[in-house]
């Protein structure tokens, strides 16, 4: 019987006594030095067209190396066609151009897409090669899909361009977790989960107060609606008491040289110690309310 080879990597399966005398040449050239290629070998595949490795016996075994190192300018996506079987490779995309190389099996498979700069193990699952690892940074990625992407560090994008973030509807939320960060396109701002509730980031969202009974400071915002990307507010010197309305300064100047009041006051009020108040008549009071001025205070219509 002649010597059989393996399926898998080629190498060579003497029968007993076939090479009594004479196993130097076979041993050392079809076993030794090709699972030495097998384990450590280097394809290099540098021309501008598709490629499809080779299953022969012997030396001329193309598939059989571990390392694919793709060189040299692409035009266009290339194709590696594999055999397929079990196998590991890594493959290095180290071409010029911008195009990505894919990896499939005989079929073909869907198989495994390279950029153009990235390294990745690719291994075959039984029916179809698949990403390992990737093992190199600098490549330019198209498509990154996976759940979860986990920095080990600070991360950078360092880009002159622009990130694209996740968008959507107030209806398409996800369900929330605190650090979450989307682009809502109902009310066209950046948003994110603090934890409680979806707020708006980078402004302040603007909303009307009529209960609070505290003395607050007045906001001075750069919009009238949708949200403020600049708040002023003047200290002290101009309070504001939503439940009531009542607006305390420290100076009031009329511009336009006119203060109005009302000739029809619709609800009661209590002049309190301490201040006094004027009003240009003549003023009624409307039926069921009354003004009530505080002991030693003053009220003056003229």
């Amino acid at each position: 019987m002649a010597t059989a080879y393996t399926s898998l990597l080629g190498l060579a399966l003497p029968v007993t006594g076939e090479l009594s005398g004479t196993w130097g040449t076979t041993v050392n050239t079809e076993i030794t030095a090709l699972l030495d290629s097998a384990v450590a070998g280097t394809t290099t595949l540098s021309t501008d067209a598709d490629v499809t490795l080779t299953t022969t016996t012997g030396a001329a075994n193309t598939s059989r190396q571990i390392i694919l190192l793709c060189s040299g300018a692409r035009t266009v996506l290339r194709t590696i066609t594999a055999p397929a079987q079990s196998k590991i490779y890594t493959i290095i995309n180290a071409t010029t151009g911008g195009f990505s190389v894919k990896l499939v099996g005989v079929g073909p498979t869907t198989g495994v897409t390279i950029v153009a700069g990235e390294s990745a193990v690719v291994a075959w699952n039984g029916s179809d090669f698949i990403r390992v690892a990737n093992t190199s940074g600098p490549g330019t990625f198209t498509t990154l899909n996976c759940t979860t992407l986990t920095a080990t560090a600070d991360s950078s994008f360092t880009s002159t361009g622009a990130l694209v973030i996740s968008k959507g509807t107030t209806g398409q939320r996800p369900t929330p977790a605190s650090g979450m960060l989307r682009f809502n396109t109902t009310s066209t701002e950046f948003e994110g989960y603090n934890g409680t509730a979806w707020a708006s980031v980078g402004g302040a969202a603007l909303s009307n107060d009529t209960s609070t009974a505290s003395n607050l400071f007045p906001l001075f915002a750069s919009a009238t609606s949708g949200t403020a990307s600049t708040l002023f507010t003047s200290n002290a010197k101009l309070l504001y008491k939503p439940s009531t309305g009542e607006l305390q300064a420290s100076e009031l100047v009329a511009s336009n040289g006119l203060v109005l009041n009302a000739t029809n006051i619709a609800a009661s009020y209590t002049i309190g110690t301490g201040f006094n108040a004027m009003s240009v008549g003549p003023v009624t009071v409307a039926s069921g309310q009354s003004v009530t001025v505080s002991s030693s205070q003053r009220w003056l219509v003229f």
